[in-house]
């Protein structure tokens, strides 16, 4: 064997055995996710995704890591579904009708009659991320803080028509994509706009009433304005946190396995814990003055039916529910209405 054939071979096995030494630290390598989120830091959702953000990065060490950018100051709430499709940022916590127009089969959950966990256990959740991955390039991991419900609220008294159902007729109205339908059913004077901008809206008399969920108002100050709330309920938060599927495909199974069992984890203890803060906030609405203004019970029936059936209606025309997407919609309806 001659001198170059012996150093060959101890070169050779030196390289394999660094080549050993280092896979391990390769094959572990942790994952870096960057994300944002839609709403201020100060509202409840934003806080209850940045909790959940800490505890993954808690938990993941070594593993995967989340890099939160910020929220709308860093990527505007209407912009930020784009971002995470296009890739600009891995991970987005967002409401998913801010993106409906792309994935139209988000009524469903506007709409919905179950809870995230039972979407989760009855197939629902699974058919919800199909569609956005096939129609947005993006991977639904959870439905956070689900069940809670809307409420309009006026800065003066509600009318009501002939049957007893709101009229909104020359009310003006911040609107959202999420309600849009159904102001348009009650004859509402609409205007859209980020959350952000409503405070000053108010302030000057560019709408004079708004939807918001049950909590939030006290802590967004726009009971400042606004003096009537509209009972009964309607609709269900649709907040979710989609990623983008090329940056979640590129992640080692650790990674992954990991993200998917927090996520899950908090759709439950988002959605327990939600409840209490529904009562909470009632309370300091009431305390400062607001009066909460109820249908008549049938007439309240009539008002939620005509939200859900305008949401539904929309997810209707836009998947082709009487045709090519005929399977879909009854699937959706099976799954979030418990058909």
């Amino acid at each position: 064997m001659t001198y170059f054939t012996r150093f060959s071979k101890k070169a050779t096995l030196a390289a394999a055995g660094l080549a050993l030494a280092i896979a391990p630290t390769l094959a572990h390598a942790e994952d870096r996710v960057s994300a944002v989120h839609a709403f201020p830091d100060f509202l409840v959702y934003t806080k209850t995704f940045l909790a959940m953000v800490d505890d993954i990065n808690e938990r993941g060490k070594g593993i995967v890591q989340i890099d939160v950018r910020g929220g709308p100051e860093a990527i505007g709430m209407f912009q930020q579904p784009a971002a995470v499709r296009d890739g600009v940022v891995d991970m987005v916590h967002t409401p998913g009708s801010f993106y409906g127009a792309n994935v139209p089969e988000i009524d469903a959950m506007v709409a919905s009659r179950v809870t995230p966990m039972e979407a989760r256990a009855n197939g629902g959740a699974a058919l919800m991320d199909q569609a956005h991955q096939d129609r947005f390039g993006v991977k639904h991991m959870m439905w956070i803080d689900g069940g809670v419900k809307f409420h309009i609220y006026m800065n003066s008294e509600p009318k009501f028509d002939e049957n007893g159902v709101l009229d909104l007729t020359g009310v003006k109205l911040r609107d959202n994509p999420i309600y849009h339908a159904f102001f348009e059913a009650m004859n509402a004077t609409t205007s859209s706009m980020p959350s952000t901008e409503v405070y000053a809206a108010l302030e000057k008399g560019v709408v004079d009433a708004a939807a918001w969920t049950e909590i939030g108002i006290p802590q967004l100050k726009w009971n400042e304005f606004l003096k009537y709330r509209v009972d009964p309920t309607f609709y269900s938060t649709d907040i979710g946190v989609i990623f983008n599927l090329d940056a979640w495909n590129d992640l080692s199974p650790e990674s992954q396995a990991l993200l998917q069992e927090v996520m899950i984890e908090w759709e439950a203890k988002s959605y327990n814990d939600r409840r209490a803060e529904v009562e909470a906030d009632a309370k300091v609405l009431a305390d400062g003055g607001m009066t909460f203004v109820s249908h008549s019970e049938e007439a309240g029936a009539a008002y939620q039916t005509m939200a859900d059936d305008a949401a539904w209606a929309r997810m209707y025309e836009r998947i082709d529910g009487g045709g090519a997407g005929a399977e879909t919609y009854n699937a959706l309806r099976k799954h979030y209405l418990g058909e």
